[in-house]
């Protein structure tokens, strides 16, 4: 569900369901019932009621619901986050003293803090005064990404957004690479449009992802690919073709490989409700 305020919105499942990769944008998940597991790289994490979900990049992940019933739904918030507005707040900010030096993937799961739920808690009551929600609404949301600044993640926020690091170079790839999915990937000249090595893009590349650019890049097509079946009913050779696939029958290897099922059939079955 959308709400008025741009970019918060509420989510309620009533059932589990299987494990499934995608990518999130960046952006806050506050669970207030039930729990939601995910993967990030080879790490196995859940979040519920105590904690929350960031991800600071365009993050491929997989993940389901673990609690979720129709008489105890999976609720949560989610609020999408600004990379102009994080940065902007990250050069006036203080770096958080508890912040993890050794933390550069670009997601994470971690504790709810009080004053991050109390703003979120008071961005829902807005919900019910909608002559308020516009202004008051754009006040919290600058405000819950300064309390995200001050968090232990903050600080791979902060590298994210600050011009000139390398997980800030790492973003630009990841734009790069999302923009231009369905051309061949030269690693050195994309790195060469970073001013960076091969070597330093990879090493940075995979530690912000958990993926190496080429594996990015798969996830990349394969998800479009997905959703150009479903979305715009293209057939398997069509999707194949146009994310960049000069093989279907690679195609084919690699989808099943990644969401379990060949493309027709996986298709069929998320259509159908069968998954």
């Amino acid at each position: 569900m959308q709400t008025p305020i741009e970019g918060f919105a509420l989510h309620r499942y009533d059932h589990a369901d299987t494990a499934k990769p995608h990518f999130y944008n960046p952006i806050l998940i506050v669970a207030v019932q039930g729990k939601k597991w995910v993967r990030i790289g080879i790490k196995d994490l859940s979040f519920g009621e105590h904690n929350c979900f960031i991800a600071g990049v365009n993050m491929p992940v997989t993940s389901c619901l673990l609690e979720a019933t129709p008489e105890t739904p999976y609720l949560s918030m989610s609020l999408d986050l600004d990379r102009s507005l994080m940065a902007a707040l990250a050069a006036k900010t203080p770096q958080p003293s508890d912040y993890n030096a050794n933390t550069a993937v670009g997601a994470a799961v971690q504790e709810l803090g009080p004053e991050l739920l109390d703003a979120f808690l008071r961005m829902l009551e807005l919900l019910n005064k909608p002559e308020q929600a516009k202004m008051l609404g754009a006040l919290i949301y600058q405000e819950i990404h300064y309390r995200l600044l001050t968090t232990p993640f903050g600080h791979q926020l902060r590298l994210l957004n600050t011009v000139g690091a390398q997980s800030n170079k790492i973003d630009q790839a990841i734009l790069w690479l999302r923009e231009n999915y369905h051309e061949t990937l030269q690693v050195d000249k994309l790195a060469a449009k970073l001013n960076m090595a091969s070597s330093t893009l990879y090493k940075y590349f995979k530690e912000v992802t958990t993926l190496s650019p080429l594996q990015y890049q798969k996830r990349l097509r394969l998800n479009e690919a997905q959703r150009l079946m479903l979305v715009e009913n293209c057939d398997v050779i069509q999707a194949a073709l146009m994310v960049g696939y000069e093989s279907v029958n690679q195609f084919g290897r690699e989808y099943k490989r990644l969401f379990g099922e060949p493309p027709r059939k996986n298709v069929l079955n998320i259509k159908t409700g069968r998954r």
